[in-house]
């Protein structure tokens, strides 16, 4: 093949790179747009362990595309080396990566433990705990403290520690709030853990990540972080004036049957331990 124009293949080197910073660089990124303490550890060690791989790819590809416009057909050189091997070559391909992976390795050991969902967040705030159900298409949300829940909608303050107990009343899902942290797995009959927290107020958009059905890309759900616990008072106060005056076993048949697009709805009333019960239902 004739290269006809050394250029091309310069600037696809330069596109990778332009790309590259466009990545760190770009707002829309949620991940970039860290709002609590969880999400910005992870926003770290992202992006530590990008710049610790590309130490190896920016190389790599500049060497690709060097190689590539030096031995051409048309500069008509022949590259016929003179020796069979290089120990200084193979010192450095060799130890560059290795040294890389156990600082990666290292890293990760340590960001596991810190980053652990089920490990309670250390704050002068009491947390709130909040019970998870993942529904066919929805999300179901008890307050068992305060005895409401609401569907597809949930409330606290900021810099305060958040308790997330969650499961699933059908298929296995993924619950999701980007700017906030991790995602974490329901599952039926089981309970998983996740705590976090969010640094500002505002309202921010959750979602399931697993797919579980033709209804799962509307599954969201909204995230409403006030400024201060009157704020959070007075949410609550709106949700126990709901109409809908109580969430026991039987009105919960009626609404985790599947639907799509379920509008945000609140329940002044909750029965007591219903989150255990549901769990229940299936280990019998």
């Amino acid at each position: 093949m004739k290269i006809k124009n050394k250029n091309i293949f310069l600037t696809i080197f330069f596109f990778i790179i332009t790309l590259i910073i466009f990545i760190f660089s770009s707002a829309p990124f949620f991940l970039i747009k860290t709002k609590g303490d969880i999400s910005l550890l992870e926003k770290k060690l992202i992006i530590t362990s990008i710049i610790l791989m590309l130490i190896i790819i920016i190389p790599v590809i500049y060497i690709t595309i060097f190689f590539f416009l030096k031995y051409n057909e048309k500069e008509k050189k022949i590259y016929k080396p003179n020796w069979c091997n290089s120990k200084k070559i193979e010192f450095l391909i060799w130890t560059i990566p290795i040294i890389i992976i156990l600082i990666l390795g290292t890293i990760t050991l340590k960001t596991t433990h810190v980053l652990d969902p089920y490990k309670p967040l250390i704050n002068c705030n009491e947390p709130i705990e909040i019970e998870v159900i993942s529904l066919d298409w929805k999300w179901l949300f008890i307050y068992p403290n305060n005895k409401i829940a609401t569907i597809n909608e949930i409330c606290f303050p900021k810099n305060t520690p958040i308790k997330f107990k969650i499961t699933s009343n059908s298929v296995m899902n993924s619950f999701f709030i980007p700017k906030l942290g991790s995602q974490i797995y329901s599952m039926a009959g089981m309970e998983s853990k996740l705590n976090l927290i969010s640094n500002e107020s505002g309202n921010y958009e959750g979602f399931s990540s697993s797919f579980s059905g033709k209804g799962f890309s509307n599954m969201k759900f909204k995230v409403i972080v006030t400024e201060n616990n009157n704020e959070f008072k007075k949410w609550l106060n709106i949700v126990k004036m709901s109409k809908k005056t109580i969430l026991n076993n039987r009105q919960f048949y009626y609404i985790s049957k599947q639907s799509e697009n379920n509008p945000i709805e609140y329940y002044s009333n909750v029965e007591n331990n219903l989150f255990k019960k549901i769990i229940l239902n299936f280990i019998k």
